[in-house]
């Protein structure tokens, strides 16, 4: 329609059609045409190198016929056509399409109006091959978003749908992608013996490659786990089963930890997330426990940490997004201010403290994107009551 409003402004033409190549390059297909100020709808393909236009697209080269009745090239379309010019449109030495213009009078198109349109073809080439990019961009991100939209559902689906519920201990858990879909990971494993595993992992880069490793380790956590190996050697399995199955440039950190309900012991081991956090009496220690990311060294050994929980003592695991959550001014969020929030939370429960971690990264990093996932799990003991099997226990 542009195009058409466009070249009224320097030729008084009475029928006027822009054609453009098919996928095939093959085909000229009629894509908006006016007849005598209104526009009309053309199905009529044209073969390149049939007819006027079919010739100006195949040779690249302006056709003038100043009486179509005398031109063997004419394809008669409109009865009252007496002379017609076709333009081709050149875009980088490649021919897409074709200016269609044509009068009632014989003799009418001059040089001038070839010349004229010519150059203006040249411009709406471009026009049009952009417009093309455009249209190709837009679907694209359509597309992909709609991809990315049901990846981060099937992420979401992936993760545990519910935290249990266990006698000696309160769990949360939040996981807070910093794409459309992330990398981060957390699993409940339940083992036999009022026994539950917690698996928090970090794997390496964003987006749809890191998401799709996040599901090859969490298939191989679920599947070991049969074995309900120790802290430890679910690490070493882990190491094992990701180094059978090399990506490039691919690795995970992980902690695994496994609570003993009847016990109240917490077993730990660590392969490159921060260190987690003991809050005990309301002041937070740090537990020692290190190790080599998953996927890179076939001889990393793993340490395991025994600790002996206390009714309100809380044990912090977490991703490095939350310790490296940025403001505006670049300054991470900390790890001294994770301790901080949880010593000064510790008299609420498991999902209370959650959420005070998650309140104060957000206020830190307002008006900065997130640019790693964070994920935290809390497992805070509960005070023991009075006839269970462990205060019975603990009475002896």
């Amino acid at each position: 329609q542009r195009i058409a409003e466009l070249l009224t402004r320097v030729i008084d033409y009475q029928m006027f059609s822009v054609l453009l190549l098919d996928s095939t390059k093959t085909k000229l297909e009629h894509r908006f045409s006016v007849r005598f100020r209104q526009n009309v709808q053309i199905k009529n393909i044209v073969p390149v190198g049939s007819g006027l236009v079919g010739y100006a697209v195949e040779h690249k080269t302006a056709v003038v016929v100043p009486d179509v009745s005398k031109d063997p090239r004419y394809i008669e379309l409109n009865p009252e056509t007496r002379s017609e010019m076709a333009v081709p449109l050149i875009y980088k030495d490649e021919a897409i399409g074709v200016l269609d213009l044509e009068h009632t009078r014989r003799g009418y198109f001059t040089d001038d109006h070839r010349r004229t349109i010519t150059t203006l073809a040249a411009q709406i080439a471009i026009a049009i091959e952009n417009a093309r990019l455009y249209e190709q961009i837009a679907r694209q991100e359509q597309r992909l978003e709609r991809e990315m939209t049901m990846a981060r559902e099937l992420q979401f689906r992936m993760l545990p749908q519910e935290t249990p519920i266990l006698k000696g201990a309160e769990l949360a858990a939040r996981y807070n992608p910093a794409r459309a879909i992330g990398g981060d990971i957390y699993e409940f494993v339940p083992y036999t013996g009022g026994r539950m595993a917690v698996a928090i992992g970090d794997v390496s880069g964003k987006g749809a490659p890191a998401a799709l490793y996040a599901a090859l380790v969490g298939g191989i956590l679920r599947s070991s786990a049969a074995g309900e190996p120790s802290a430890a050697e679910m690490l070493a399995l882990v190491n094992t089963s990701l180094i059978e199955r090399p990506i490039d440039a691919q690795f995970v950190s992980m902690i695994y930890a496994i609570w003993d309900d009847d016990e109240r012991t917490l077993q730990v081991s660590n392969s490159g997330l921060p260190r987690p956090i003991l809050c005990h009496g309301g002041k937070p220690e740090v537990v020692e426990a290190t190790g080599l990311p998953l996927g890179f060294f076939e001889t990393a050994e793993y340490e395991e940490f025994w600790l002996a929980m206390e009714p309100g003592d809380i044990c912090v695991l977490f991703s490095d997004g939350i310790v490296d959550a940025r403001n505006q001014n670049g300054d991470g969020f900390g790890r001294h201010r994770v301790e901080e929030i949880v010593a000064s939370s510790c008299g609420g429960s498991a999902g209370d403290i959650l959420d005070a971690i998650f309140n104060a990264v957000i206020e830190h990093s307002e008006g900065v994107p997130t640019f790693d996932d964070q994920t935290v799990v809390i497992l805070k003991v509960k005070e023991r009551r009075s006839g269970s099997k462990s205060a019975a226990k603990a009475d002896r």
